[in-house]
């Protein structure tokens, strides 16, 4: 007989459980390394059907790695599953993963696309050059209000032409010199790593033919693209280019009871940085792009009846869909023919 199995996964430790034939037969936990796990689930439950575990931190690992073991390793969605484990009276790690193997026996879930490693290392390498670049900005500012404390005021100006102001203002303040040189060094240094990171962002970008494609896009560069890429992965995981729109959650939401039906905010579910990229995207498209083409034409005339805004949100959603559909099909961005709803 089939068993399904259910892996409340923390840091240190896995809790998990094992039904059979609408039972409970083991509940145990192990160390969160998933060779351990998957001796423990091969030794407990020969037959496994499912093994499921929520979305989370160690999410990607987990999944390749027990997949790599030969386990039917299924990865859900934290928030649907959160529904049927507060119906448990006590909140426990035990409990959690009693309820997890419940789902999984009666398949009651909604499974997450687990994206692959080289995906992942995309997304942290816009990642990890993001954390630089607002490294860089809070400690110019840092910089700037220590020396205002002392009527000290570096004027405007990034790069080599900030840190020349800086040295100039402290050439006659020997003691206040030796503290904001080491951050100045440090800013320096910084910068330094984050163009590093930057040549390795475009260096992948110029070897793929998708980041080149979606690059022919007016006020999308290489981070929006390169973003993208990484998030949609095939874009045949997508049936319809609409989707993409609420899968990033720039869809409005609508809330329906009886007689009171109206429409709401964005959702703002999914990737949070993807969704912030569309915007800035769609703000360079109606605010900077010289170039007229229809999507723009589109914008500013939306622009006008409801605000600059909610404009750009709907110009960022569309965007998602023209970006899609370019992935499926291979063509270069049209500026001329009217743009894909």
């Amino acid at each position: 007989m089939e068993q399904f199995i259910g892996l409340d996964v923390s840091l240190k430790e896995t809790f998990i459980s094992v039904r059979e034939g609408g039972q409970r037969v083991w509940r145990g936990k192990c160390p969160s390394d998933p060779k351990l796990i998957a001796e423990m689930v091969r030794k407990r439950a020969p037959e496994a059907a499912r093994v499921v575990f929520e979305t989370g931190p160690l999410s990607v690992w987990f999944y390749h790695a027990l997949r790599e073991e030969g386990l039917p390793a299924i990865c859900i969605d934290a928030r649907h599953a959160k529904a049927a484990l507060d119906l448990a009276r006590n909140k426990t790690d035990a409990n959690d993963a009693d309820g997890l193997s419940h789902l999984a026996e009666v398949g009651f879930y909604r499974e997450v696309r687990v994206k692959a490693f080289d995906s992942m290392l995309t997304r942290t390498l816009v990642a990890g050059r993001n954390q630089l670049l607002k490294m860089t900005t809070q400690l110019s500012n840092q910089i700037r209000g220590l020396m205002k404390t002392f009527g000290l005021i570096v004027p405007k100006g990034a790069g080599r032409l900030f840190a020349s102001h800086v040295r100039e203002q402290l050439a006659d303040n020997p003691a206040l010199e030796k503290i904001i040189s080491p951050l100045l060094e440090s800013w320096l240094s910084i910068r330094a790593r984050t163009a590093e990171l930057t040549k390795q962002l475009i260096a992948s970008a110029r070897m793929s033919d998708q980041c080149r494609l979606l690059s022919s896009i007016p006020g999308v560069g290489v981070v929006t693209a390169s973003s993208f890429i990484a998030a949609i992965e095939d874009p045949e995981n997508f049936r319809k280019s609409r989707s993409v729109g609420a899968w990033v959650g720039l869809t409005t939401r609508r809330y329906q009871s009886g007689e009171v039906d109206y429409d709401g905010h964005i959702s703002r579910r999914g990737d949070n940085h993807l969704r912030s990229l569309l915007y800035e995207a769609a703000v360079t498209i109606m605010t900077r792009t010289r170039e007229e083409n229809a999507l723009r034409t589109w914008g500013l005339r939306l622009k006008e009846k409801i605000g600059f805004k909610r404009a750009a949100v709907a110009v960022a959603r569309k965007l998602a869909v023209i970006m899609h559909t370019m992935l499926r099909t291979g063509e270069l961005f049209r500026h001329s023919e009217p743009a894909a709803a």
